[in-house]
């Protein structure tokens, strides 16, 4: 199959829907279909054997200087201008305007392609494509209302509610767009609830099809830092529960000699930093990002656990990550993550989101005991070589793809004879 993959922004290596968006794509050219990724910036760094058409913004939050101002001789169409008239309304139109720039381009190119996959855009312009005779599937990680709510929820200055609404403004837009998709793809039956509570789409139209743990990463060759404690979440983001995991981590600083390592990247002068200040741990918490894989493996293996504490996930690919490094966990009852480790406790121990004593036990429970700490990571790993593999997971898609381009086929089909039936009682009148 010819795949054109949508993504409107495709950072590689943090960020669930970058990290879905590479390793999909590389496991499906191994299967032999042609793939080509469409993204806007940050563009993906991609595996030998993908395509890569960019399809620029204006990158109004690019690092080092979000929410810029462009030059005037930036604007290229009325597209451009609408992108920067919703940021300065406190609006995010990357996905709205990625749909449009998108379904643009495809017009020009419907012949080259048999399916189109938008990873999680659901901008109005996805609407567009199948009109031009190109069939849509969709992946929808987990609805951004969680993030909504959880925000709104942890915010009390009251203008800032106002303009976090704003922001979170795309989400009437993304359950529009959801509800008449053809077929979604999402990666954990709590995904597939949620998607039905808040966007209101037929469950018969979802499918779940887990994510996948590349090769890479693989339990340590080295000795685990003894005392070190690890945890991969965006640190500014009230849904990724950080600011728990710092007051819990605190407690534990007072007693034991240990290190909290946090793979993000802080805004400056952000909840996270001015909280490390609070608790005055600054000389025990380190921030690492920007990492390569191998890097990043590194760190995992040496740690002697890791921390999920979010208070919502979709799915949670850093936790099965973990696992594939057999590094222990301590992680949230919350969303999706209580799939990934299993029922059973053998791959983590499994707190209430939000309790600090409750997380604050579990990890010295697990530093206290090194034996339980082994058993743990031997069944993290064992559990995602037996249910977590990219190969399989894009086997499963690529079937799913078969299925939307044979109903598209067959609509497109009944739709003609009907039309040709048509034509036909009123020449017969």
């Amino acid at each position: 199959m010819r795949i054109a993959m949508l993504s409107y922004r495709s950072k590689s290596h943090c960020g669930g829907q970058g990290i879905y968006l590479r390793h999909l794509s590389r496991e499906l050219t191994r299967l032999g279909h042609t793939v080509e990724v469409f993204s806007g910036q940050p563009y993906p760094d991609l595996d030998e054997g993908v395509a890569l058409t960019k399809v620029p913004s204006l990158d109004l939050y690019r690092e080092p200087d979000p929410f810029r101002v462009p030059q005037l001789k930036e604007f290229r169409d009325l597209i451009d201008v609408e992108e920067f008239a919703t940021m300065c309304a406190a609006g995010f139109p990357e996905p709205k305007t990625f749909s449009k720039r998108v379904a643009r381009l495809l017009a020009e190119r419907v012949g080259d392609f048999d399916i189109a996959h938008d990873n999680q855009v659901l901008g109005y312009g996805m609407l567009d494509i199948e009109k031009l005779g190109l069939p849509l599937i969709t992946t929808l990680h987990h609805p951004i209302t969680f993030d909504r709510r959880i925000d709104l929820a942890q915010t009390r200055n009251p203008w800032r509610k106002v303009t976090l609404r704003r922001w979170y403004g795309f989400l009437r837009m993304q359950g529009k767009v959801a509800r008449q998709a053809r077929k979604i793809m999402t990666p954990s039956e709590t995904s597939k609830r949620d998607i039905a509570t808040d966007f209101g789409v037929d469950p018969a139209k979802m499918q779940v099809i887990l994510l996948g743990v590349d090769d890479g990463f693989k339990p340590p060759t080295k000795p685990r830092v003894p005392g070190r404690i690890m945890a991969m979440a965006s640190a500014d983001a009230p849904m990724k529960g950080i600011a728990t995991l710092l007051e819990a981590f605190a407690k534990l600083r007072t007693e034991r000699d240990v290190e909290l390592i946090l793979v993000t990247k802080p805004q400056a002068g952000g909840r996270t930093e001015k909280l490390i200040e609070k608790l005055s741990i600054g000389d025990a918490v380190r921030f690492v990002h920007g990492v390569s894989e191998e890097e990043l493996v590194d760190l995992m293996g040496s740690a002697e656990l890791a921390c999920v504490p979010s208070l919502y996930e979709g799915f949670s690919l850093p936790t099965a990550e973990l696992m594939a490094c057999a590094t222990p966990l301590v992680v949230s009852r919350a969303g999706a993550i209580p799939e990934v480790v299993g029922p059973d406790g053998l791959c983590a121990e499994v707190v209430t989101p939000g309790d600090v004593g409750e997380l604050k036990a579990a990890i010295e429970g697990l530093l206290d005991d090194p034996a339980k700490r082994v058993r743990m990571g031997a069944a993290g790993r064992q559990r995602v070589e037996e249910l977590f593999s990219w190969r399989a997971v894009a086997a499963t898609v690529a079937q799913a793809y078969g299925e939307v381009i044979a109903d598209f086929e067959h609509e497109r089909a009944a739709g003609a004879s009907t039309a040709g039936t048509e034509r036909k009682n009123l020449a017969d009148r």
